[in-house]
């Protein structure tokens, strides 16, 4: 399995652009994914750079609705004529984020792209092809990020605190080796390792994706502590990005040592399948 960062809020290579969004190109089992889409169309320029033919991808999944994810839907399906997109049911709701000017912001996707014709809606569990499972409904055990609170889903002419029901996450599994790929972790990063326990009875090899600690300040190290020993104690080895932020990422790395990493745009990873 190899696992491509198309764009990221940082580039490892001056060729490749960065900005604030994720995308990532997943070789896995013969099958070609792109996950996410980033701001714009970035991440399509950057995988031509980097000689990824997007027009060879099977299927694509969106995390969430939020438009630092999935701003490039459009530019994806004008590049690949054939694969379907795979959006939680909800993701193209009203969300909002709060600034600091006290407006609220839009923070959606393009409606008008959510009855496109290769837009498969999902619930629940999914399969998406041997070894390769979507899921959600993550429960709240361990407690969701604060920066959640400054984003909203509009029901009628109310702002409520988005749930983020409409996340999803992506596990792939390859021989004994399982990888779990996460946007921005919006249920909490621990509740969503929690929730793959109890689907397959054991932890991650593997974790790439955004934490969405960013707002998190040097006041809240005791709580990044927690998180990191957490983390440390799935005995997986974390790729974050993104939402993560550097600042909270700098404490993580601190505890967790070599078994976190930032994750670059251009960065790939070989995931080596562990044989049953």
């Amino acid at each position: 399995m190899t696992i491509t960062m198309l764009v990221e809020n940082t580039t490892s290579q001056g060729s490749i652009g960065a900005q604030h969004g994720l995308s990532l190109f997943i070789e896995t089992g013969g099958t070609h994914i792109l996950f996410d889409m980033g701001s714009d169309d970035l991440f399509a320029k950057n995988a031509r750079v980097l000689g990824i033919d997007l027009a060879s991808v099977d299927l694509a999944v969106l995390s969430h609705g939020h438009w630092d994810h999935g701003g490039g839907i459009a530019a994806f399906f004008a590049l690949n004529d054939h694969a379907s997109l795979y959006v939680r049911r909800g993701a193209f709701g009203p969300f909002y984020s709060l600034h600091d000017d006290g407006i609220y912001h839009w923070a959606g996707l393009d409606h008008a792209l959510s009855d496109h014709e290769r837009i498969i809606l999902t619930d629940g569990e999914r399969s998406l092809g041997e070894g390769i499972t979507l899921f959600g409904d993550v429960a709240d055990i361990h407690g969701v990020p604060r920066g959640n609170q400054t984003l909203f889903e509009k029901v009628g002419d109310e702002y409520g605190v988005d749930s983020f029901f409409h996340e999803q996450y992506l596990a792939i599994e390859e021989g004994e080796t399982l990888v779990l790929i996460t946007g921005c972790s919006h249920r909490g990063i621990a509740n969503i390792l929690e929730a793959v326990h109890t689907r397959w009875n054991r932890w991650p090899d593997t974790v790439i994706g955004g934490f969405h600690l960013m707002d998190y300040t040097r006041e809240d190290e005791g709580e990044l502590h927690t998180i990191a020993e957490y983390l440390l104690s799935t005995k997986a080895l974390f790729h974050t990005c993104h939402c993560t932020g550097q600042e909270s990422y700098a404490v993580l790395k601190k505890i967790m040592g070599d078994s976190l990493h930032w994750a670059s745009g251009a960065m790939t990873y070989t995931i080596e399948e562990r044989l049953k």
